[in-house]
């Protein structure tokens, strides 16, 4: 079986500000590193206290007071970071914080590197991968439902359910490798192992499901509006926002760029795009939109093709249809049923679902966001859900496929036990068990300075 690598964490002292740039009532500057006791004598002419709020005055090099405020210290290893931690609680002044900062520096310190405090926490064993990338997704939280999500896997929901999968992968590698091993001696019969091994894939795919569900509060989904001029998308991006964002006249293609608006239904980040109406053009100006309306349409998650109910999917409708990128989820709108008589309803036809709805009324808009979530997989109210990256929907996805594949090699053992090992490898990887180092500069890169 492969043995946890130990991890290294640096031993020199970091420094950075805590807190937001601007003015706030308070401010906080963060240091970590060993043996930090004398380096808060120096710079607050004091012994601090361990995990108790000191009143101090903060000096320069020439003891004169830079601000007064309060010295916290957590020694080594309870402390956010595993190493001594200080942190300075100062007024919430840029100018002020900046002086804190530079008079650490001063004292032997270095500027942190964004997320350095973080990796240093995983580093010494206080946090496991997903954690770490876990306290990054709880500050970026857009919803409260992203923020339980956050806080479930940052109290280690997730990595235990990775963990409780990993245990069972290393028992049925145990049983298999010992019957490869001593295939003459009397051991475990490894005749139950198929139904391990499809009990198995059940549970990976009960994490995986509450990790899409996550994934969407985490990243939310591109929802593009396409279609001809003077159809309503400006209208329905409007009626979805609220508020009058888009600006909406009679006058075919007014709109010239891409409009953006961020919006939540249950919680699930939808950023809707409204581009340039789609037909051929003249305008110089009016084809550029045009063809960022087709740039966008590319990256989307899902198109919402907008029609006049009043006729019907015409032909210009279905020269957009063919051109629209397969794979992609579509959704036909045919907007202005006030102007028809028709009430609101959703239909299905050959498994392409319509909307009829007004977006100057709202009649029907409720059915909208309903299609919306349930296109995007959302369930429930994500009471469950994991906030999950990229990284680790894959790395559920691959080890699904090699317990697939682990299933159909128990007849050559040799290979199911490869298998076998491979998910494990998969699944050690969200945790930070076998991760890469480059890997881990890019996670935690993106994290903010002094976090």
């Amino acid at each position: 079986m492969e043995k946890k690598p130990p991890r290294a964490a640096p031993r020199d002292t970091i420094a950075a500000i805590a807190t937001a740039t601007g003015r706030a009532g308070i401010g906080v500057v963060r240091i970590s590193g060993s043996d930090l006791l004398p380096f808060g004598e120096r710079l607050a002419g004091k012994r601090p206290l361990p995990r108790q709020a000191t009143l101090a005055n903060f000096a320069d090099s020439a003891g004169s007071t830079i601000d007064q405020g309060l010295l916290l210290y957590f020694p080594a290893p309870h402390s956010f970071t595993g190493e001594d931690v200080l942190e300075l609680h100062g007024h919430g002044g840029s100018v002020v914080m900046r002086m804190l900062l530079e008079r650490c520096l001063e004292l032997g310190a270095r500027l942190a590197e964004p997320g350095e405090f973080t990796r240093r926490a995983y580093l010494n064993d206080k946090l496991d991968l997903a954690q770490a990338e876990a306290v990054a997704d709880l500050i970026e939280a857009a919803s409260s439902q992203a923020v339980r999500a956050a806080q479930r896997s940052l109290s280690g929901e997730f990595s235990r359910a990775v963990a409780a999968l990993v245990a069972q992968l290393i028992e049925l590698r145990t049983l298999v490798e010992a019957t490869l091993d001593f295939s003459d001696e009397d051991i475990d019969s490894i005749a139950d192992a198929g139904q391990r091994l499809q009990a198995l894939l059940s549970q990976v795919a009960e994490v995986r499901g509450r990790a899409r569900q996550g994934a969407l509060l985490r990243n939310g989904l591109q929802v593009v509006l396409a279609g001809p001029p003077n159809v309503g998308k400006s209208s329905l991006l409007n009626r979805l926002a609220g508020e009058e964002r888009a600006m909406v006249t009679p006058i075919a293609g007014t709109t010239r760029d891409a409009l953006r608006e961020a919006i939540q239904v249950e919680g699930v980040p939808l950023h809707i795009i409204d581009t340039a109406g789609l037909r051929e053009s003249d305008d110089e100006l009016e084809q550029m939109g045009i063809a960022r309306a087709w740039a966008e349409i590319a990256h989307a998650d899902i198109v919402l093709q907008v029609l006049d109910a009043r006729t019907g999917v015409t032909d210009a409708d279905r020269a957009i249809a063919v051109q629209l990128p397969g794979g992609v989820p579509r959704v036909i709108i045919a907007n202005k049923c006030d102007l028809t008589g028709l009430p609101p309803c959703r239909l299905v036809d050959a498994g392409q679902v319509s909307l009829r709805l007004s977006a100057k009324t709202g009649a029907g808009t409720e059915l909208l966001r309903s299609e919306l979530l349930r296109v995007a997989g959302w369930s429930g109210h994500g009471e469950d859900a994991i906030l999950a990256r990229s990284r680790h929907l894959e790395a559920l996805a691959g080890a699904a496929v090699y317990i697939e594949r682990a299933a159909g090699e128990l007849g050559r053992l040799e290979l199911c036990a490869e298998e076998l090992r491979l998910a494990q490898e998969a699944l050690a990887s969200i945790t930070g068990e076998f991760t890469a180092d480059d890997l881990l500069g890019e996670i935690f890169s993106r994290f903010c300075l002094g976090k």
